[in-house]
Protein backbone atom coordinates (compact mmCIF):
# COMPACT_ATOMS: atom_id res chain seq x y z
CA UNK A 1 0.00 0.00 0.00
CA UNK A 2 1.32 3.31 -1.00
CA UNK A 3 1.37 5.72 1.95
CA UNK A 4 2.66 9.40 2.83
CA UNK A 5 2.85 9.66 6.64
CA UNK A 6 3.70 12.76 7.77
CA UNK A 7 5.02 12.98 11.53
CA UNK A 8 6.66 15.82 14.20
CA UNK A 9 3.59 18.71 14.36
CA UNK A 10 3.12 19.82 17.74
CA UNK A 11 2.48 23.17 19.85
CA UNK A 12 5.40 25.48 20.34
CA UNK A 13 6.30 28.95 21.38
CA UNK A 14 6.79 31.90 18.94
CA UNK A 15 10.15 31.26 18.20
CA UNK A 16 10.36 27.83 18.51
CA UNK A 17 11.36 24.92 16.45
CA UNK A 18 10.02 22.18 14.83
CA UNK A 19 11.35 19.58 12.49
CA UNK A 20 8.49 17.31 10.45
CA UNK A 21 9.23 14.23 9.25
CA UNK A 22 7.58 12.86 5.78
CA UNK A 23 7.86 8.96 5.47
CA UNK A 24 7.31 6.82 2.36
CA UNK A 25 5.98 3.12 2.56
CA UNK A 26 4.89 0.88 -0.45
CA UNK A 27 7.25 3.09 -2.76
CA UNK A 28 11.18 4.60 -3.06
CA UNK A 29 10.98 8.07 -2.45
CA UNK A 30 14.36 8.40 -4.37
CA UNK A 31 12.76 9.06 -8.08
CA UNK A 32 10.06 11.83 -6.26
CA UNK A 33 9.89 15.49 -6.08
CA UNK A 34 8.50 15.53 -2.58
CA UNK A 35 7.03 18.94 -0.96
CA UNK A 36 5.74 20.39 2.03
CA UNK A 37 2.19 22.09 1.79
CA UNK A 38 0.09 24.33 4.16
CA UNK A 39 -3.35 24.68 4.99
CA UNK A 40 -5.02 26.87 7.10
CA UNK A 41 -9.04 28.03 7.01
CA UNK A 42 -7.92 31.77 5.75
CA UNK A 43 -5.51 30.99 3.21
CA UNK A 44 -6.42 27.83 1.66
CA UNK A 45 -3.51 25.00 0.59
CA UNK A 46 -0.11 26.72 -0.20
CA UNK A 47 3.51 25.22 -1.71
CA UNK A 48 6.04 25.81 1.37
CA UNK A 49 8.91 23.62 0.22
CA UNK A 50 9.94 21.60 -2.69
CA UNK A 51 13.02 19.60 -3.35
CA UNK A 52 14.03 17.82 -6.55
CA UNK A 53 14.89 13.88 -6.57
CA UNK A 54 18.68 14.06 -6.34
CA UNK A 55 20.50 17.30 -6.72
CA UNK A 56 19.45 19.54 -3.87
CA UNK A 57 17.58 22.04 -5.45
CA UNK A 58 14.83 23.72 -3.72
CA UNK A 59 11.91 25.82 -3.79
CA UNK A 60 10.75 27.91 -0.39
CA UNK A 61 7.68 30.33 -0.43
CA UNK A 62 9.17 33.93 0.37
CA UNK A 63 7.87 33.94 3.83
CA UNK A 64 10.06 30.78 4.65
CA UNK A 65 13.21 31.85 3.34
CA UNK A 66 15.70 31.76 5.34
CA UNK A 67 13.99 29.46 8.13
CA UNK A 68 12.65 26.78 6.75
CA UNK A 69 15.26 23.87 5.17
CA UNK A 70 13.72 21.07 3.32
CA UNK A 71 16.08 17.58 3.29
CA UNK A 72 16.06 14.27 1.92
CA UNK A 73 17.22 11.23 2.76
CA UNK A 74 16.64 8.78 0.54
CA UNK A 75 17.78 5.50 2.51
CA UNK A 76 15.20 6.21 4.82
CA UNK A 77 12.93 7.14 2.28
CA UNK A 78 12.03 9.98 4.01
CA UNK A 79 11.94 13.72 3.38
CA UNK A 80 12.43 16.30 6.57
CA UNK A 81 11.18 20.13 7.11
CA UNK A 82 13.22 21.38 9.89
CA UNK A 83 11.35 25.02 10.83
CA UNK A 84 13.00 27.39 13.08
CA UNK A 85 11.78 30.99 14.55
CA UNK A 86 8.39 30.10 14.31
CA UNK A 87 5.52 32.69 13.94
CA UNK A 88 1.67 32.40 14.65
CA UNK A 89 1.53 32.32 11.31
CA UNK A 90 3.16 29.41 10.58
CA UNK A 91 0.12 27.53 12.26
CA UNK A 92 -1.23 25.30 10.02
CA UNK A 93 -1.58 21.57 9.06
CA UNK A 94 1.17 20.22 7.42
CA UNK A 95 1.22 18.06 4.37
CA UNK A 96 3.80 16.75 2.43
CA UNK A 97 3.48 14.97 -1.30
CA UNK A 98 5.58 13.24 -3.96
CA UNK A 99 5.31 13.81 -7.60
CA UNK A 100 7.18 12.37 -10.85
CA UNK A 101 6.95 16.64 -12.13
CA UNK A 102 9.52 18.73 -11.22
CA UNK A 103 9.80 20.36 -8.05
CA UNK A 104 9.41 23.73 -8.76
CA UNK A 105 5.99 22.85 -10.30
CA UNK A 106 4.87 20.86 -7.40
CA UNK A 107 4.89 23.77 -5.51
CA UNK A 108 3.63 26.28 -7.88
CA UNK A 109 0.94 24.84 -9.70
CA UNK A 110 -2.08 22.67 -9.00
CA UNK A 111 -2.00 19.13 -7.98
CA UNK A 112 -1.64 16.73 -10.25
CA UNK A 113 -4.18 13.48 -10.55
CA UNK A 114 -1.05 10.93 -9.92
CA UNK A 115 0.90 12.97 -7.07
CA UNK A 116 1.00 10.96 -3.72
CA UNK A 117 -0.43 13.06 -0.60
CA UNK A 118 -0.35 12.25 3.12
CA UNK A 119 -2.80 12.96 5.91
CA UNK A 120 -0.79 16.15 7.18
CA UNK A 121 0.14 17.22 10.58
CA UNK A 122 -0.65 20.00 12.80
CA UNK A 123 1.65 22.84 13.28
CA UNK A 124 0.13 24.89 16.51
CA UNK A 125 2.80 27.99 17.20
CA UNK A 126 1.31 29.96 20.13
CA UNK A 127 2.13 31.71 23.74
Amino acid sequence: QVQLVESGGGLVQPGGSLRLSCTASGFSLDSYAIGWFRQDPDKGREGVSCIATSNGSAYYRDSVKGRYTISRDNAKNTVYLQMNNLKPEDTAVYYCAATRRNYYRLCTLPPDYDDYWGKGTLVTVSS
